[in-house]
């Protein structure tokens, strides 16, 4: 009778990519990033043990998006007072934090518990072309 493989997690291995963000669109870059850090991408896949990746985007400041938007997308915060609904478009929050648009799409993207919430500080956004991970000898990451 076989035995059905269960992915523990001290047989997880961790692999540093680096993704260059330039020229690509924020969604479907958001959703490869996201299945390289829940580890879809892995034989050992299993949905209720971390068995992700790091992934390091750089470049982010020049992400691109479709259709209108630049002007028509707008982000939401609520300060918890009355009137207190803040609204921030896309193109103002590119222009103010581009690392925060990439890493707001992401976390969009992973499970919603402590488990999404651990996969999650495993990407490193950057605005720039530089990033002080070179030790961990990332891996270029091409997406399609």
């Amino acid at each position: 009778m076989e035995k059905t493989y269960v992915t523990k997690p001290e047989d997880v291995q961790r692999v540093w990519y680096v993704v260059d963000a330039t020229g690509q669109t924020l969604g479907r870059l958001a959703s490869q990033v996201a299945r390289f850090l829940r580890g879809k991408h892995k034989p050992i896949y299993s949905p209720a043990i971390d068995v992700g990746d790091c992934v390091i985007v750089v470049n982010a400041d020049k992400i691109h998006v479709t259709g209108r938007k630049l002007d028509q997308k707008i982000y939401y915060r609520h300060s918890g007072y009355p009137g207190g609904l803040k609204e921030v478009t896309l193109r103002n929050a590119l222009n103010k934090r581009p690392t925060w648009v990439v890493e707001h799409a992401v976390r969009g993207m992973l499970p919603k518990n402590r488990l999404g919430r651990r996969m999650f500080k495993r990407l490193k956004v950057y605005a720039g072309s530089e990033h002080p991970h070179s030790a961990q000898q990332p891996q270029v990451l091409e997406l399609i």
